[in-house]
């Protein structure tokens, strides 16, 4: 299993969204039971079967990197951060459905790992109006998650789920909503693992098909900058 290719996807998000739950939820497929503040970036390893059902079926390690701290942060803080978007090839952004600044600063979150500097038009908008020409020629793939589907009584989903639609869309991207203390949310063969396989199968696709041994375009390899504290590294 140590010779299998990987792939690296950055988990991102405010802090307090679930990303820690998410991603041993993924990879582990169990309930997180005592989730703390990650302090740098965990790394945790989900083993996923590219094509699986096919003849080019392959097993590839997903390296999931959660990077914690703040979106928000000072100038400092974010040049430490830029030793782990080194060499992405994908992206899941990281939500709580019951708070709309998280969904908001999806935005924020996903151009600073993609190396721009600009402030998005759509950051502090609620009614969608956003350009989305700043990610026009993005080539990383990109995954939304909403997290706490659990907390947003039945009668108010519709409307919640209605507003963060539009995130999916301004990226591109496919839209998974769930609660991560529950594991029937990626049950095999449900909707929401079928999304997260094919997400998978095109960042392997990027990765080792499409650009045989280079770089994707859109994020360019950072030869500078600040230390950072790599708190985890599984590989189960």
């Amino acid at each position: 299993m140590a010779s299998l290719d990987r792939v690296k996807v950055l988990v991102l998000g405010d802090s307090g969204v679930g990303k820690s739950s998410l991603v041993h939820l993924l990879c582990q497929n169990q309930v997180l039971g005592n989730p703390s503040w990650t302090v740098g970036c965990s790394v945790d390893v989900r083993v996923h079967d590219y094509k699986e059902g096919t003849p080019e079926e392959k097993t590839y390690y997903i390296e999931l990197w959660d990077v914690g701290g703040s979106v928000g942060s000072a100038s400092s803080v974010k040049s430490t951060r830029a030793v782990f978007y080194n060499s992405v090839n994908g992206i899941i952004l990281v939500h709580d459905l019951t708070n709309k600044k998280s969904s908001q600063n999806l935005y924020r979150w996903s151009l600073e790992a993609l190396n721009r500097d600009l402030v998005p038009t759509g950051v502090l908008v609620t009614n969608g109006d956003y350009d989305r020409e700043q990610f026009a020629d993005n080539q990383i793939p990109l995954l939304v998650i909403g997290t706490k589907l659990d907390q947003i009584h039945e009668t108010k989903r519709h409307e919640v789920l209605t507003r963060t639609a539009f995130l999916a869309e301004d990226f591109n991207a496919e839209e998974i909503n769930l609660d991560c203390t529950n594991p029937r949310y990626l049950a095999a063969g449900s909707s929401n693992a079928v999304k997260l396989s094919r997400f998978f199968d095109k960042v392997i696709e990027k990765r080792y098909f499409l650009r045989e041994g280079n770089q994707i375009p859109g994020l360019p390899d950072r030869k500078r900058f600040g230390g950072g504290t790599l708190k985890s590294l599984h590989y189960d």
